[in-house]
């Protein structure tokens, strides 16, 4: 490829690692091409829809022209599978804070987890994480939470097109969302606790698709400079 394919716009499918930040990754591509290509300063690079340090999977990178059809992508449906962990909460919904709280599980069964599930699908309102990078009073809210604030989120509408429960190990539950733009899975696995009669949080998230991009064609940040020299 030569630097012209770059500004005239790519989709690269990337394998977000664990703990990478989705800034982190774009910024790590960034580097790569214009290490290798002679790019203008203003190259545009951006990623369509962030995926948290804890989460792996598809991350989608638009460079150049394509930068325009980055909101298109985000608003596509996404898929996810993960583990919820039953039996306490989080103050973050994930592993990012400790355990806060610790709840039954002995009650739990097979049929009611499958009853829960119900409760989920279709059109549902949630309230995003404290620990989440959506702005109220001109601060992140992790920013708030992080400062012991309290601040009053409103439930969102989302939809959730699909959730399967693909293994139950309690206290772990392995499952697959298909769900839409704006959906929160922290919010989903903490709510999902709550209607178990217990607690819960997302220990394990990998996106696996967005609209018909897969995970299954993405390439790892640290491999796509060997990639390129190899196109």
């Amino acid at each position: 490829m030569i630097a012209e394919d770059f500004l005239e716009g790519q989709v690269l499918l990337i394998d977000k690692p664990l703990k990478w930040s989705s800034f982190q990754a774009v910024n790590k591509l960034k580097y790569i091409l214009k290490r290798n290509y002679e790019l203008p300063k203003k190259f545009k690079i951006g990623h369509a829809g962030t995926l948290d340090p804890l989460a792996t999977g598809l991350l989608i990178v638009c460079t150049g022209k394509f930068t325009k059809r980055i909101a298109e992508i985000q608003g596509q449906a996404k898929e996810y599978t993960g583990v919820i962990t039953v039996g306490a909460t989080t103050p973050s919904f994930d592993l990012e804070t400790e355990v806060d709280a610790i709840f039954p599980t002995e009650h739990i069964t097979a049929e009611l987890i499958q009853e829960a599930v119900k409760q989920f699908l279709g059109e549902i309102y949630q309230k995003p994480p404290v620990f989440s990078a959506i702005k109220k009073d001109g601060k992140r809210l992790y920013e708030h939470a992080r400062a012991g604030e309290e601040v009053e989120i409103p439930a969102r509408k989302t939809s959730i097109h699909e959730f399967e429960i693909t293994k139950i190990n309690l206290p772990e539950i392995e499952f697959r969302v298909v769900c839409s733009k704006g959906t929160y899975i922290r919010s989903l696995s903490y709510d999902f606790g709550k209607a178990l009669n217990s607690g819960a949080y997302l220990s394990v998230l990998r996106r696996t698709k967005i609209g018909n991009y897969s995970v299954e064609n993405g390439i790892k940040p640290e491999n796509f400079e060997q990639q390129l020299n190899q196109s």
